[in-house]
């Protein structure tokens, strides 16, 4: 699946504590890999992505690497959960 890692993630806060945090209390149980197709590195981050095709924001986890290319376009794998980045409809809530 092609997403686009989207500038700004460090603006918005999550409850979680952090977006990895999110990530992992939303979308289960981090891989081992970064979900970019050809990296082997350990997911470090918790990255927000456009699906393409979507106007909706996502998190998924990333290495650093695949973290620090904002604006750019990543394969990822079509098995990666895609969590939501709306903070405030879902771990937000009071």
């Amino acid at each position: 699946m092609r997403v686009t890692n989207i500038n700004g993630t460090t603006d918005d806060t999550c409850p979680c504590g952090s977006w990895l945090d999110h990530w992992k209390r939303l979308g289960g149980q981090l891989p081992t890999y970064c979900p970019e197709e050809s990296c082997y590195q350990k997911p470090e981050a918790g990255a927000r992505v456009q699906k393409d095709g979507s106007t909706d924001w996502y998190i998924i986890p990333l290495c650093s690497i695949h973290n620090d290319m904002q604006g750019e376009a990543l394969t990822v794998s079509d098995h990666v959960r895609l969590v939501p980045a709306h903070a405030k409809k879902t771990c937000g809530r009071p």
